[in-house]
């Protein structure tokens, strides 16, 4: 088998993992277990508060002790043990810590797998370049039939999706141990514990430039999560209305929602010209904007009529997710000093994955349990549109307060 087929299957398997449940996980909470939507905020905070320690730890760890692809297995058969135990739990305070613990090991596995890819393809000569994206992609692809399968299998609102993920992770697990070895640094330099974790990187927020850039990043990784959380169940509930409940869109909710995915692997191939013609602050601009169609298209769409509002909703998030995410990983590029590039793209994670995921989630269940709770459920038109406000204030305030001049030249290196 060659290297590329091993690493389209790692790729694969690494997303499917996460597709099985990231977007369904809503209809199992209040379709099936009818817990509370501030519960609900705290447990799809735990990816947030996973992605602000663990990826740097396991960086440490593969750097100097454990290869990256058999820490990558270990991470992987730990999961899916997790993943496995998950439908036992019967209260949400425990479906924290157990989901806590489950991200604690999925995160890093991210990272860890651009680590195998890059480092086998390097061993071989392949152009990382040129030869990764088509690779990665297929993790994509994963994901959408991940969802695909969850939903025609009609285990949306099912515990079945959590040992589908269980057997997926176990799998990839194993896998591991069979991919390309990418040795530890037996001669790495002695580093103080603050330059190993990436911190030297929060000098960046002295510039006023740069704090404004990560604490909006924060701000758009919390539109994310509100996104993947709720835009399932939303679905969903629609069953509860007689004129409704039979259509095709509610019942295979997460088919709808695999658009988004799907939509992904279109508008990245926009990107180089957006941002050769636009520049950075345009094309987030018009991120924050997509935002607020997404959003706002599904305050008034439905499964019936409106069934195009939902479509168009779900084909303007390849939009918003990739346009802010590429173009912002750029702009982290180049502004910073080479010398903590690394660590300054694992601040911008940090902000969007870690605080970004973690203040979504718990504020989002907060206010949705307050203010747009009603005797028959919840009021999807009030929550949507609160979002798509915020949203508005969010693209309002970037456009006012971060100056940044386009300069063609910054983005040569990403157009070739």
């Amino acid at each position: 088998m060659g290297l590329k087929l091993r690493l389209t299957i790692m790729n694969f398997l690494q997303f499917f993992i996460w597709g099985s449940w990231l977007i369904t996980i809503g209809g199992y909470w209040f379709q099936n277990k009818g817990w509370s939507g501030t519960d609900f905020g705290a447990i799809f905070s735990t990816m947030g508060i996973a992605s602000l320690f663990m990826p740097a730890i396991a960086g440490i760890i593969a750097d100097r002790w454990i290869n990256a692809e058999k820490l990558l297995g270990m991470f992987h058969i730990s999961g899916a043990i997790i993943l496995f135990m998950l439908p036992q739990v019967n209260s949400p305070a425990a479906m924290f810590w157990v989901m806590l613990a489950n991200m604690v090991f999925y995160m890093p596995t991210i990272a860890l797998s651009i680590t195998v890819s890059y480092s086998s393809m390097k061993q071989v000569g392949m152009d990382v370049v040129k030869k990764y994206p088509p690779i990665r992609v297929f993790g994509t692809v994963g994901f959408i039939i991940a969802m695909w399968t969850i939903s025609l299998s009609k285990l949306e609102t099912s515990a079945m999706q959590f040992y589908v993920a269980s057997a997926a992770s176990l799998i990839l697990g194993l896998y591991s141990f069979t991919l390309p070895k990418c040795a530890v640094n037996k001669d790495f330099e002695k580093k103080s514990m603050v330059e190993s974790l990436g911190l030297k990187a929060f000098t960046l927020f002295k510039h006023k430039k740069m704090a404004l850039f990560f604490i909006f990043s924060m701000l758009l990784g919390a539109s994310l999560q509100l996104t993947n959380a709720y835009g399932d169940t939303f679905i969903h509930d629609f069953a509860k209305i007689p004129e409704f409940k039979d259509l095709l869109a509610v019942k295979y909710p997460a088919i709808i929602m695999s658009v988004s995915q799907i939509s992904e692997t279109v508008f990245i191939l926009a990107i180089p010209f957006f941002l050769k013609r636009f520049g950075i602050k345009k094309v987030m601009l018009f991120s924050m904007i997509a935002w607020v169609l997404r959003f706002g298209l599904f305050g008034f769409g439905d499964p019936a009529g409106g069934l195009w509002m939902l479509v168009l909703s779900c084909i303007v998030y390849g939009l918003a997710f990739d346009f802010f995410n590429i173009s912002g990983s750029l702009f982290v590029e180049t502004q910073s000093d080479p010398k903590i590039r690394a660590s300054a793209q694992g601040v911008f994670m940090m902000m969007t994955n870690g605080f970004g995921a973690v203040f979504g989630s718990w504020t989002s269940g907060i206010i949705i349990d307050k203010f747009f709770l009603t005797e028959t459920g919840k009021d999807w038109n009030g929550i949507w549109l609160t979002f798509a406000g915020y949203s508005v204030v969010v693209a309002v305030l970037f456009a006012i307060l971060f100056k940044h001049k386009h300069n063609p030249k910054e983005t040569e290196n990403f157009q070739h």
